[in-house]
């Protein structure tokens, strides 16, 4: 199994970290809500189902949101 899931990743995918929610949360500064709601309208990166009520994020998706933002912020 996990060879065909990384088989789908890209160079830089496989060598991410993956965040866990307090994290993702902490750095983001955004509540557990805002970010549920920002991902179903494709407005924050999805998270990754770890396994049973485990999720993350890809930290690589998490920086490009932000870079994102400031750089929005700047124009």
């Amino acid at each position: 199994m996990h060879g065909i899931f990384f088989g789908e990743l890209s160079m830089e995918q496989k060598q991410d970290r993956v965040m866990r929610k307090k994290e993702v949360l902490a750095i983001v500064g955004l509540s557990d809500v805002s970010v549920w709601r920002q991902e179903q309208v494709g407005t924050f990166p999805r998270r990754i189902r770890l396994g049973g009520n485990s999720v993350g994020w890809l930290k690589s998706e998490i920086d490009g949101w932000l870079e994102q933002r400031a750089a929005e912020r700047e124009g």
